[in-house]
């Protein structure tokens, strides 16, 4: 399942409460969530932040790496 949907549903809102959070229609969140649409850099902030989540945690595809 998709991070980004994974994370909406954990917090219990729809995608269209989401969209509106970030000012996108749901259809925007619909394919954001199908993995048909990269979001810009700033609507993935505006999702990291409107689901309490890191970029990381939603749009990180990789291995956890140490620092």
């Amino acid at each position: 399942m998709n991070k980004v949907k994974l994370a909406r549903l954990e917090k219990g809102i729809t995608q269209i409460e989401l969209a509106r959070k970030v000012n996108v229609t749901r259809q925007t969140i619909s394919l954001i969530e199908s993995g048909s649409y990269n979001p810009t850099l700033k609507l993935c902030i505006d999702l990291a932040e409107a689901l309490d989540k890191t970029l990381d945690d939603l749009f990180w595809e990789g291995k956890k790496h140490e620092r």
